[in-house]
């Protein structure tokens, strides 16, 4: 089974990437150090979710909203708690992430509506029922933004996709707010 790399050990085109992190973030949280197998793999989540980030048009708070409706849709225990940690570091309100953490519904309509159109974008695999569109719409987001749903399921499927295939451990950095998926 490939292991968690560092700088020192990693194919020379995630050398970079990983320094950089450590750099941004003071750590290289285990997920890089996975993806950092495949230079490609890693290079490209780094990019899409910097891109998410920075010129998606949504809040921090809907931000997270999105990578935690995606997360839990597909159980993925490892970006439940990374996202839920990084949510409190951004100051959204825990009330928001321990909602989505539990499946239960927002108090705030339109974080629902947001919570409802990204879950319903990855359990339809892109395909939402115009009335369904129309909502997300309705509810004050925009068809770009719903572009930018789309560039946050594609990121969070490779990262989802690589912690399933090796129950990558949490870092000590998240593991306050660790999650366990339903065992359904």
């Amino acid at each position: 089974m490939l292991g968690l790399l560092t700088s020192e050990n990693a194919p020379a085109g995630s050398r970079e990437l990983l320094d950089e992190a450590q750099a941004q973030l003071g750590m290289v949280p285990n997920m890089y150090a996975e993806m950092a197998n495949s230079p490609g793999l890693l290079s490209t989540y780094l990019f899409g979710q910097d891109q998410f980030r920075r010129h998606s048009g949504f809040n921090p708070s809907e931000q997270e909203t999105i990578l935690l409706a995606i997360s839990h849709f597909n159980g993925c225990e490892y970006c439940m708690g990374a996202h839920s940690a990084i949510a409190d570091g951004n100051k959204v309100p825990t009330e928001i992430t321990d909602a989505v953490r539990a499946g239960e519904p927002i108090a705030d309509d339109r974080l629902q509506a947001l919570n409802v159109f990204t879950t319903t974008m990855v359990d339809t695999r892109g395909r939402p029922s115009d009335v369904e569109l129309k909502e997300f719409l309705a509810a004050g987001y925009t068809e770009n933004q719903a572009l930018e749903i789309i560039l946050a399921i594609s990121v969070k499927t490779l990262s989802n996709y690589v912690n399933h295939i090796f129950d990558t451990p949490l870092d000590k950095a998240f593991a306050r707010r660790a999650w366990v998926a339903d065992s359904e």
